[in-house]
């Protein structure tokens, strides 16, 4: 990605320079703390060696440029949700998607109090819109993984995140022939 970003935007750039001006066009894209924290955290791995061998962790993608949906038969029609929050295309060829809820993912906005704080109460309905938007995208061949925003501003969240990439691109590493 660091290629084509580089060759696109920024030709006479060598290789660091394109992957910082890519990391941060990226990163201003994201909605919260809580994404800012998954990518800063994912992103930190391309420093280590072999770093630019990973897959690329692509923020705020919408479904129908997955070039995996484009190209199937199945699914040739964007899929009824339309933007996720991450997507990574593993070296196995699956397509995971990672989402970061906020509390507007499954509960109503109630008005602001008379200090401006607004608050969300829970929603069945949008929490079961929700699961069913996930078992469509399930059915599409794609694997879902959903961090709950508060949990993503806890300490010790870039742990929690640094473990769980670890196991996650161990689980997809590329077929071996």
């Amino acid at each position: 990605m660091v290629t084509w970003w580089a060759t696109n935007h920024l030709p006479s750039a060598d290789e660091p320079i394109a992957a910082d001006a890519l990391y941060r066009r990226l990163y201003r894209s994201l909605d919260s703390l809580p994404e800012q924290t998954l990518l800063r955290t994912y992103c930190a791995r391309y420093a280590e060696p072999d770093g630019f061998d990973l897959p690329a962790l692509i923020p705020q993608v919408y479904l129908h440029y997955d070039p995996y949906t484009r190209k199937s038969s199945e699914h040739s029609a964007a899929l009824y949700r339309q933007r996720m929050d991450f997507l990574l295309l593993a070296p196995d060829r699956s397509r995971i998607v990672i989402e970061v809820d906020g509390a507007h993912h499954y509960g109503t906005k109630n008005p602001a109090d008379e200090n401006g704080r607004v608050t969300y109460t829970a929603s069945p309905r949008l929490y079961s819109e929700m699961a069913a938007e996930d078992r469509r995208l399930r059915l599409a061949g794609y694997e879902i993984y959903r961090f709950g925003g508060w949990e993503l501003t806890r300490p010790d969240s870039p742990q929690v995140l640094a473990d769980f990439f670890t196991e996650l691109l161990d689980r997809h590493k590329k077929p071996t022939p």
